[in-house]
């Protein structure tokens, strides 16, 4: 209401720039409630009550314009508008007061814990990967591609946190800069490619068990580009029907559902084709379990992708049961969906990097290699010296070189 003010405002000045002179002594206003037009001296001026109160258009509210400029309303808002504040702060209480100000408070210190969690662990994560050569693998790739989208999620949703409520008195849509827009939609577009990397991860993982043979550089750089790409496409669409249909405050509002289901759509999809993929995989494992000569390294291998590709569906799950919130719900349910949808969202992270990686036996294995390793560096000097204390007190070549030879081989 206020941007409509605005704009009749500057309207107004347009026209007396073409010529057209109006008397004005009080200039047009913004009340923080209602819309004053300027207005020449000795006139009274009414303004309907604002749409907060659910006024039905009938009752108005008026001020005179004075040689000391606006009065004060002549009957008071809670008066002419037939509402007492008292009670609208009674409905507030249910949904958007003091008491839900600190629930909302205590879910965004909430979240917020949740994705720092998740920023470190993934960052160790995709340290860990691109420092261990013997790591460097297509579905290790895979895996730090999809790190990657989740720290750009986090780290998106802290830059809008930050532009949003750096003084948590301002609630206005005045104070939404754009870069406040620019975040949430660059946050949307590591969601939905945390969802597109979660697909390529289910699809890899069903290739590897029901191809013999495929190009595995081949399938990652398909991955890179439609995981990255097709997300970059829906989240272009979704922004300009922002812009053009609903651009108000930070781009959180959902007045027009369809430009909502822009996103909808295609995570719902990702999470469907997760699932058909699922149950794909898990009738070949059933059906290669079962045959008679199945060795027991390959029942540990397929042991392993059914439990990875059980969690790639899992969490994809998550959001099945949160998408479909009804709009008309009690303040208390929806503080409770809320809360939980915010909790698994912002530790999803932190759970795939623990299973992925700080639980990955090759990882393990690669730390236990390196600590083996480092110990017997440890021991070597020690060892060394020995080697040529005994070389001192020996008098035959052959002897010697028997020493040098010997534990070298044994280190090796």
């Amino acid at each position: 209401e206020e941007e409509r003010c605005m704009a009749d405002m500057l309207l107004y000045k347009s026209h007396n720039a073409t010529g057209e002179l109006i008397v004005v002594h009080c200039m047009g206003m913004w009340d923080d409630l209602n819309c004053w037009p300027p207005a020449s001296l000795g006139e009274t001026v009414s303004q309907p009550c604002p749409e907060f109160f659910n006024s039905d258009g009938e009752h108005k509210v008026h001020r005179n314009c004075t040689a000391s400029g606006w009065t004060d309303l002549l009957i008071p808002h809670e008066d002419a508008c037939g509402y007492t504040f008292n009670e609208t702060l009674h409905f507030l209480g249910e949904v958007g007061s003091s008491d839900a100000h600190m629930y909302f408070s205590y879910v965004k210190t909430m979240y917020t814990a949740g994705y720092t969690l998740s920023l470190i662990s993934l960052s160790i994560a995709v340290t860990i990967f691109c420092l261990f050569r013997k790591l460097h693998c297509t579905r290790n790739h895979i895996h730090i591609q999809l790190f990657i989208s989740f720290i750009l999620r986090a780290i998106f949703i802290f830059v809008r946190d930050s532009l949003l409520f750096t003084d948590e008195e301002l609630y206005h849509c005045d104070y939404y800069p754009v870069a406040c827009k620019v975040a949430l939609t660059l946050s949307n577009y590591s969601i939905l490619a945390n969802y597109s990397w979660l697909l390529a991860e289910g699809h890899f993982l069903f290739t590897l068990v029901s191809r013999s043979f495929f190009s595995l550089r081949k399938h990652l750089a398909w991955y890179i580009v439609l995981s990255w790409g097709l997300p970059l496409i829906v989240i272009v669409s979704w922004g300009c029907a922002k812009y053009f249909y609903e651009d108000e405050g930070c781009w959180e509002t959902r007045k027009h559902e369809w430009i909502w289901w822009i996103l909808r759509v295609p995570v719902l999809l990702t999470i469907s084709m997760n699932l058909i993929f699922f149950l794909g995989l898990l009738r070949i494992l059933v059906n290669k379990l079962r045959m008679p000569d199945a060795q027991r390294n390959e029942f540990c291998q397929y042991k392993l992708i059914k439990s990875t590709f059980f969690l790639v569906a899992l969490f994809g799950l998550h959001y099945i049961l949160f998408v479909f919130l009804p709009v008309e719900v009690s303040s208390s349910m929806f503080k409770i969906w809320t809360f939980a949808e915010l909790a698994l969202s912002s530790t999803q992270g932190f759970v795939v990097a623990v299973l992925y990686c700080f639980m990955n036996g090759e990882v393990q294995h690669e730390f236990q290699r390196r600590w083996r390793r480092w110990q017997l560096t440890q021991h070597l000097p020690s060892r060394r010296r020995q080697h040529h204390s005994s070389i001192s007190h020996s008098g035959s070549p052959h002897t010697q070189v028997s020493l040098l030879w010997r534990p070298q081989t044994t280190l090796l």
